[in-house]
């Protein structure tokens, strides 16, 4: 790393991962003269509205925060319910967790395989048992469970807690596994503020039937991708991947036209002849 920040023949520099080391290559390189986009962590929020299609935002919101094991940059980690929301959310998404059938990825129906390490493994579940400690509920428990057949595999079960803290440090750090918090607040002012109090602004989703309460989050959500009854709002690939805040130290993101114009350095010629 050190190489290519410093070599005077390597002028933009590109890097997707932690916050802590985004913000440290951001730093070194632009004081190099260097052009940077570096992509940090993400906590990414989804609001459930009281009126949304609740069938359908459980299962999206299964798939987006449990799919790949919570293990990419757009995964689902809150759950936001307003109002009446939660205790039917709660209910349907417990029974979605619990149900998900976890092994080997390339057996016959399962749903989600393991985290990456043995270290990850550790990680989460001891970002799990912080949880608890905190306060959180632990409503469905991924932890210490085995897959006949792959015992010794990295294993962490689809996990739910609800009233975690939100000024928590668990609320604070990116998971990045199959995690899923779940937050209760009164109304949609109250929800796109706890959206918008977090260090992170990567992706952010609501589920609702209103247009109203759709237009409003659009505008108002502090967040680079937007969702609207999506579980992970990642852009295609001709549009720009549009992290803010904490999520991404730079000006041109990648993708799209962003990342052409981040590896073109343009020239003005200005000549006159005779």
């Amino acid at each position: 790393m050190e190489a290519i920040l410093n070599h005077p023949a390597i002028r933009a520099i590109s890097f997707v991962g932690s916050t802590p080391v985004a913000k440290a290559i951001y730093r070194r390189a632009a004081q190099q003269g260097k052009r940077v986009k570096a992509q940090g962590g993400a906590k990414n929020p989804v609001i459930i509205m009281p009126d949304a299609d609740m069938e359908m935002a459980v299962r999206v919101v299964a798939e987006s925060a449990y799919g790949c094991a919570g293990q990419r940059c757009l995964a689902l980690a809150d759950a936001i319910t307003v109002g009446d929301a939660h205790d039917l959310f709660l209910e349907m998404m417990a029974d979605r967790a619990a149900g998900l059938k976890v092994g080997y990825g390339l057996d016959e129906g399962v749903e989600m395989g393991p985290v990456i390490t043995r270290e990850s493994q550790s990680r989460v579940e001891g970002l799990i048992a912080l949880a608890e400690r905190e306060g959180a509920r632990v409503v469905v428990d991924g932890r210490g469970k085995r897959v006949p057949g792959y015992e010794e595999g990295y294993f962490v079960f689809p996990t739910l807690l609800d009233h975690v803290p939100p000024e928590s440090q668990v609320e604070r750090t990116e998971i990045f596994g199959p995690v899923l918090s779940v937050f209760h607040v009164q109304d949609i002012e109250e929800a796109i503020r706890l959206v918008n109090s977090r260090a992170y602004g990567n992706m952010a989703s609501m589920f609702t039937t209103s247009g109203a309460h759709a237009r409003r989050f659009r505008y108002e959500a502090n967040a680079g991708n937007i969702g609207i009854n999506i579980g992970v709002a990642a852009p295609m690939a001709f549009y720009p991947f549009s992290g803010w805040n904490e999520s991404f130290f730079g000006d041109l993101h990648a993708q799209g036209r962003h990342a052409i114009e981040f590896y073109t350095q343009t020239k003005v010629v200005v000549e006159r002849w005779g």
